[in-house]
């Protein structure tokens, strides 16, 4: 069922809304009313949960859930339209009841990885350029409207975080983390063409979306309780390709868990195992690897050290309005994959071509306003209150695991999918997370556990059922189940 914004009917789960000043004599006013019922409409129905023995319900993902739910069409204007302004009128009750929608969304978001707490009004007045960064940051092209200036002075601030040397590295601003990860990735495989990926079970899909893209021989490695790499698994898969060079996927912060994966560790099963000076290690910190420069006795993660390059997330931690992130490796690779275009009048060596002139902008703004000391309190602060959020759900009965350098608290999965969906909670079998970002409050963290503990009461109150087990999650220590609950 799809719903439009023009001069028809907006059809969500069942109830038709007219939305857009139909038959010419509908006011602003009536418009915002229907496009409000619109935007109000509940789901429609899931399909019928599974349960399996010890386990929560299971809502499946059923694609046809996701398309055209509810959408706004786009229509031709009519001829009088300048004249009647009834479509700016339309647009405008639209746009205002969908930032309405944005602000209860941002009030219940609590599962996904960004930092919502950001004002870059200062940068409104650049809103009116088409900023676009084409080729190597590095070197300027015949398009003159774009913000080099402004990628390179962020990628110097990240090189002397990770501790290289203005001549020795190359990067650049990307669209997303993903785009951070195919890009390392394919570093490491013109580096060693027929080197073999490995990569733990809990890396990010996109590492395994690379593997594909790439045609690269892919080796899954097992992860501890905690979802870091299992360095005994490792160096036995590694032994069995002795012959072929490793191309290594280290995650500082798994999606999940939140995990570190001991680089040092890594590098040591390396180098015992006979691949000195045949591998090459890509570091994906989309999350965390913002966060660990500031933890006091963290591991380094720096190119002192023998890896090939390392990304980040900007609109994560950072807290960048739109997708994008800093991808960084060593010059001395870079030409592997650089070419000329003449086109451009320029060399390119990124996954993309153009790129968003805006996203350098917004990280060089941020980076200036906070500094060092800044971003440092700010880990602090989510440190702190990940601590609390976890002490709070292990007094309530709930399991709940929190790894030394994250601010991911695993959970118990709650049991109720719409509870899921409120809270935009990301669920993996029986547990679900929280990342604790600098915009979530204590107040904010109080305000989910009571309504949490609330639910969870009328969920297992006539003891039917019971909650999950979560030792094959987060450890017997973690888990409060009828089993293991001390």
């Amino acid at each position: 069922m799809v719903g439009s914004v023009g001069n028809g009917l907006v059809d969500l789960g069942g109830a038709a809304v007219a939305v857009n000043g139909v038959g010419k004599g509908m006011r602003p006013e009536a418009v915002a009313a229907a496009v409000a019922v619109a935007m109000e409409v509940e789901s429609p129905p899931r399909p019928a949960e599974e349960e399996g023995e010890g386990s929560p319900t299971r809502r499946e993902i059923v694609l046809g859930r996701n398309v055209h739910t509810a959408s706004f069409a786009v229509k031709e204007p009519d001829a009088d339209d300048e004249e009647t302004g009834e479509r700016e009128a339309a647009m405008a009750s639209v746009l205002a009841l969908y930032r309405r929608n944005l602000v209860e969304r941002t009030k219940h978001h609590l599962g996904y990885p960004y930092n919502l707490d950001f004002d870059y009004g200062a940068l409104g007045q650049l809103q009116h350029f088409s900023i676009n960064n084409l080729g190597d940051p590095f070197i300027e092209s015949n398009y003159g409207v774009h913000s080099r200036q402004f990628e390179v002075g962020v990628l110097d601030w990240f090189a002397r975080i990770w501790e290289l040397e203005k001549n020795e590295y190359w990067g650049y601003i990307t669209n997303c983390g993903t785009e951070g990860n195919l890009h390392g990735i394919l570093v490491g495989r013109e580096v060693f063409p027929d080197g073999i990926l490995y990569a733990s079970r809990e890396s990010h899909y996109s590492v395994f979306k690379a593997a594909r893209m790439y045609r690269m021989d892919c080796v899954k490695v097992d992860t501890l309780i905690s979802g870091e790499i299992d360095c005994e698994d490792f160096q036995r898969k590694l032994l069995l390709n002795r012959d072929k060079p490793a191309i290594i996927n280290v995650n500082i912060g798994t999606t999940v868990k939140g995990a570190v994966d001991d680089l040092d560790l890594v590098i040591k099963t390396l180098e015992e195992g006979g691949f000195k000076d045949r591998f090459y290690i890509h570091c994906d910190g989309a999350l965390f690897g913002l966060m660990i420069p500031f933890v006091k006795k963290a591991p380094k993660v720096s190119f002192k050290k023998p890896i090939g390059s390392v990304s980040v997330s900007g609109h994560k931690f950072v807290g960048c309005p739109m997708p994008c992130g800093v991808q960084i490796t060593r010059l001395e690779h870079i030409n592997r994959l650089s070419s000329n275009v003449e086109y451009l009048a320029s060399r390119d060596a990124t996954i993309m071509g153009s790129r968003n002139g805006h996203a350098p902008i917004f990280l060089w703004y941020t980076l200036n306003r906070k500094g060092y000391r800044g971003f440092q309190k700010e880990v602090q602060k989510c440190l702190r209150n990940a601590h609390y959020l976890k002490d709070r759900l292990k007094e309530a009965g709930i399991g709940a695991m929190l790894n030394e350098l994250s601010s991911t608290v695993v959970f118990e999965r709650p049991k109720d999918e719409e509870f899921v969906r409120r809270w935009q909670l990301a669920c993996e079998g029986n547990i679900a997370h929280v990342v604790v970002m600098p915009s979530v409050t204590i107040d904010k963290l109080d305000y989910f556990l009571n309504e949490l503990t609330e639910k969870r009461a009328t969920w297992y109150q006539d003891g039917s059922c019971q909650p999950p087990c979560l030792t094959k999650d987060v450890g017997e220590e973690n888990c409060l189940c009828s089993i293991h609950k001390k």
